[in-house]
């Protein structure tokens, strides 16, 4: 990023190369909308290129990536209240196959852990998202936040208290 910053805006293809695959499953993951996500990669990237020189080199990068990646789902989720809320009546659940009961079950257990993370409140769903999904380390997701790598535990142990108690109430069990 350090030579994108200083002009050698081909470099951004190996960043993209890099790291487009993560952004497009932490856009998906936000927004549960397949091709907005891809178009939310696109933006992250012209973003980059075009807000380059605020990128400093103290920080890691996959960090300011991801504030940037942030800044564009909040620009999508705000233009979205603005548009109608109709959806299509998408599911991403595919046909009934023949599957094995275990696979079934599993695929079931799947799609309530979706539901009950699609319930969370946006900051704990964002959380979740960055540090089971994305994989980032605290430090990390602390950079992104603007806060302490101690909130950061903090803010996780909550947000899988809620998913977990979400997860059971969706699926009639009583909480473990």
């Amino acid at each position: 990023m350090n030579s994108v910053r200083d002009g050698d805006i081909a470099q951004l293809a190996h960043l993209f190369d890099r790291h487009h695959v993560k952004l497009y499953n932490f856009c998906l993951r936000m927004s549960n909308e397949r091709e907005a996500s891809e178009d939310l990669v696109q933006e992250v990237f012209l973003r980059m290129l075009k807000y380059r020189h605020t990128f400093r080199g103290n920080g890691e990068f996959v960090a300011w990536m991801y504030h940037l990646a942030r800044n564009v789902l909040n620009d999508h989720f705000k233009k979205r209240v603005h548009e109608s809320d109709g959806r299509d009546g998408e599911n991403d659940v595919p046909a009934p196959d023949p599957l094995a009961q275990e696979q079934l079950e599993q695929q079931q257990e799947q799609e309530l852990l979706l539901q009950a993370l699609g319930r969370l409140p946006a900051e704990k769903k964002e959380i979740l998202i960055l540090a089971r999904y994305q994989d980032l380390r605290y430090e990390v997701i602390a950079e992104i936040l603007g806060c302490s790598v101690e909130a950061v535990k903090v803010r996780v142990h909550r947000a899988m208290a809620e998913l977990r108690t979400i997860f059971f109430e969706l699926s009639g069990e009583k909480s473990r």
